[in-house]
């Protein structure tokens, strides 16, 4: 399994946390969860981190079974509206936004 992160780093404006989560979970959410092939979505919200680290409020993780997987999640057109939102997201509730994606190998371990 691998799992897609899109990790948006920035600063969100004063006083929006809770409108930024609001919109995140009313508008992108049920897109992210329609993506093709996707196995597993979680959206996570920065509550704490580390006073010298980068500030990470929003976190998007799609677990998918291989890239092939992953490959039609990334271009089912859930994905495309959901990016077509993202402009109002940046706008406002970011003061400076940047978004990084990356593919990790996924291992679970339980006892």
């Amino acid at each position: 399994m691998i799992t897609r992160y899109a990790i948006f780093s920035g600063s969100v404006k004063p006083g929006l946390d809770a409108e930024m989560r609001s919109f995140v979970n009313e508008k992108l959410t049920p897109l992210w969860r329609k993506f093709a092939c996707a196995e597993e979505v979680r959206v996570l919200f920065g509550v704490e981190q580390d006073a010298d680290g980068p500030n990470i409020p929003l976190i998007l993780a799609i677990t998918y079974a291989d890239h092939a997987a992953m490959e039609k999640g990334v271009n089912s057109p859930a994905r495309h509206e959901a990016k077509d939102i993202l402009p109002e997201l940046y706008d406002r509730y970011f003061d400076k936004m940047n978004l990084w994606h990356y593919v990790m190998d996924r291992e679970r371990y339980t006892d």
